[in-house]
């Protein structure tokens, strides 16, 4: 038999490494089809002369690009037979990606649990995304819910990682030339530097988008995603096909362009949450909170640390009385991005 049914529960180990297939280069293509699935604008992603005034060579492809096609080559080997992607942390952005570079992933499991009822677990992995040089991108600590294939196979010892919960500032990396030293607002969008947020302050996004099932298969497909709970309407018992988190993340995160347009790179994923799932004919939309402020040591360049919560309602409520999450919260995000001073 040459065909696969994927890695259940009881296949992965603590320790285990998991070289994933099929490198991908990317090219503007990716970066014309990202804007045309979602409403994103930022100027740095979008224009070489503003990326060239900013220091860097060329204009990078979006960082969400990136992170979609490294857990795009991971999910054959992690969660092709998922219940739900349950989390992120630890998230770093190590250096910026370009037209003509090549993407490989590699995942190794670092906590298995499984599940009281016995017919699933919890998988934790850690993704390195490199290029064609073998210089590291992208790293994440991501956790999975996975059915198991024998619901008699005995559970493993339980391991929980200790995962940091937020990346310390002295820990982001600023891409190699970036500056913002003739940093030009005008052409960004907004006037908004650092100095103008406070820590603590809510930024309502204002704009909305209504997702559509064609837009979640194209997206799913182009970063090579083959979750069969995406794809399958058979493989859910209600017989929806569940929209793809990463798709939620990337409107959310188009959408606060509204109110944080000079929040430019993502540099770090502090952690994160699919607290709803999310189906077609849903209108997204998104809030975020300023959570903390850094200096990077890189003259213009500061950091602000945001919550972005994307959520099938109008409101701003992220948790009721009782502690848990509002019934119409999709996403909780925890993000560093670089803006400037």
């Amino acid at each position: 038999m040459k065909t696969t049914a994927g890695r259940f529960f009881e296949d992965y180990s603590v320790g285990q490494v998991i070289r994933h297939a099929v490198p991908r280069t990317l090219s503007g293509g990716e970066r014309a089809l990202y804007h045309a699935l979602y409403p994103a604008r930022g100027a740095l992603y979008s224009s070489d002369e503003f990326a060239q005034a900013c220091g860097l060579p060329s204009s990078p492809l979006d960082d969400l690009i990136v992170f979609h096609t490294v857990f795009g080559k991971t999910v054959p080997d992690v969660s092709l037979n998922a219940i739900a992607n349950l989390g992120y942390a630890e998230g770093r952005f190590l250096a910026p990606v370009y037209a003509g570079d090549t993407l490989s992933s590699q995942s190794e499991v670092i906590g298995l649990k499984q599940n009281s009822n016995g017919k699933s677990g919890v998988v934790y992995v850690r993704t390195t995304g490199t290029n064609q040089r073998g210089q590291p991108v992208l790293s994440y600590v991501r956790w999975v819910m996975v059915r198991k294939r024998d619901i008699d196979a005995p559970a493993p010892v339980t391991l929980v990682p200790e995962l940091a919960t937020v990346v310390a500032p002295g820990d982001l990396v600023v891409p190699e030339g970036l500056h913002f030293d003739s940093y030009d607002a005008g052409l960004a969008g907004e006037p908004y530097r650092l100095g103008d947020y406070t820590v603590g302050e809510v930024i309502e996004h204002v704009d909305g988008v209504t997702v559509e099932e064609a837009e979640h298969m194209l997206a799913t497909r182009l970063w090579q995603n083959t979750a069969k709970v995406h794809f399958d309407a058979t493989f859910r018992p209600d017989g929806q096909r569940l929209i793809y988190g990463g798709h939620v993340i990337s409107l959310a995160r188009a959408l606060s362009f509204n109110g944080l347009a000079n929040a430019q790179m993502i540099v770090a994923i502090n952690g994160g949450a699919h607290v709803n799932p999310c189906f077609a004919g849903m209108t997204v939309r998104a809030w975020s909170q300023v959570l903390d402020k850094a200096e990077t040591g890189v003259p213009g360049v500061g950091a602000i640390r945001l919550r972005l919560v994307a959520t099938s309602g109008t409101g701003s409520v992220l948790r009721g009385e009782d502690g848990k999450y509002a019934p119409d919260v999709l996403l909780d995000l925890d993000y560093w991005a670089l803006m400037p001073l």
